[in-house]
């Protein structure tokens, strides 16, 4: 007697989603088996590695593949034809957080949606308790120190410290402005190279940060702004920092009539109509400091443009 072996088969199940925050980062197997949680996992394992999985409308057959927050997920029982498939290393995955660390140091490249630091009690997943528990590796808890921060929304290179000792000596250069920091954007309209000083105040009058033209009032900040590329509506720019206020880049910007792409609170202001951006273009590009032990060598660091970033940034060239 035959037997209909298509009734032995476990039906595949048919969705489609996006990544969430709290699963940014996360091996494609588990994202899938989250979402459908009554599966097994050798079951969502072999729907990946038949093709049935798609993550930004790329096959994906590697149950591996780290997959960052916000990707669109598609389950499908009719995948594409084997010719079509890819292998994970087509898709973007999530950056790597730890990008250097030593007894006295961690380097990271923090992914969007994620604080530096909780804001409050109720903030968990944050950018310093994923290092911690990285750096820990089932062993006690790791210690580290915060040296600066990046805004919640912006991607891109961080440096933490192991030991009071690195600590001082590492916010010693970020005040003295011995730091290299260099940030892309993507802004509003079409921009000039220029520097940009100001004195900038936690609060200008409305109860946003800003400039003033009281110097005993606020504090210097300076922004050298280069053009890298015009676009659509649109300038890619290169800021380079040689003072660090809260918010300076996204403030200078947007006072010069450039705004940055999904600018929310300083974006008011603007003429012209707002183009679409689903966070703020910000990407800390480079990071170069001495190291805090007595030899003092340089440490440079490099971290390419994050998948959404280079998504908008191809669409706003057509």
């Amino acid at each position: 007697m035959s037997v209909d072996r298509s009734r032995l088969e476990t039906p595949i199940p048919e969705g489609q989603w996006r990544v969430p925050a709290e699963l940014g980062g996360s091996h494609l197997d588990r994202i899938v088996r989250e979402q459908f949680p009554e599966r097994s996992w050798s079951q969502v394992r072999s729907f990946i590695r038949g093709g049935n999985v798609l993550v930004d409308r790329v096959t994906v057959l590697d149950a591996t593949a780290v997959i960052d927050e916000g990707r669109e997920v598609v389950v499908t029982a009719h995948p594409k034809s084997k010719k079509e498939k890819t292998s994970a290393s087509k898709v973007v995955t999530a950056p790597k957080l730890l990008v250097y660390f030593d007894s006295q140091l961690v380097v990271v490249e923090k992914p969007t949606g994620i604080s530096t630091v909780p804001y409050d009690q109720t903030e968990r997943d944050t950018l310093d308790r994923r290092v911690m528990a990285k750096l820990a590796r089932g062993k006690s808890r790791a210690k580290i120190l915060l040296v600066h921060r990046i805004d919640k929304e912006t991607t891109g290179l961080l440096v933490f410290a192991r030991t009071q000792h690195a600590q001082e000596r590492l916010k010693s250069q970020f005040r003295f402005h011995s730091v290299e920091r260099k940030y892309y954007a993507l802004v509003h309209g079409h921009v000039k190279s220029r520097t940009i000083s100001s004195y900038l105040v936690k609060d200008r009058g409305d109860g946003l940060r800003g400039s003033t033209d009281n110097k005993q009032l606020g504090r210097k900040a300076v922004t050298h702004v280069r053009l890298v590329e015009k676009l659509v509506g649109a300038s890619l720019v290169e800021c380079q920092l040689e003072t660090g206020r809260t918010h300076q880049i996204r403030i200078h910007l947007s006072e010069a009539g450039h705004p940055l792409l999904g600018e929310r609170v300083y974006s008011k202001s603007f003429k012209g109509s707002l183009l679409p951006a689903a966070r703020v273009m910000l990407h800390a590009a480079s990071l170069g400091f001495d190291h805090p032990t007595d030899d003092g060598r340089r440490l440079s660091y490099e971290s390419p443009l994050p998948a959404d970033f280079e998504q908008r940034l191809q669409q706003l060239r057509k």
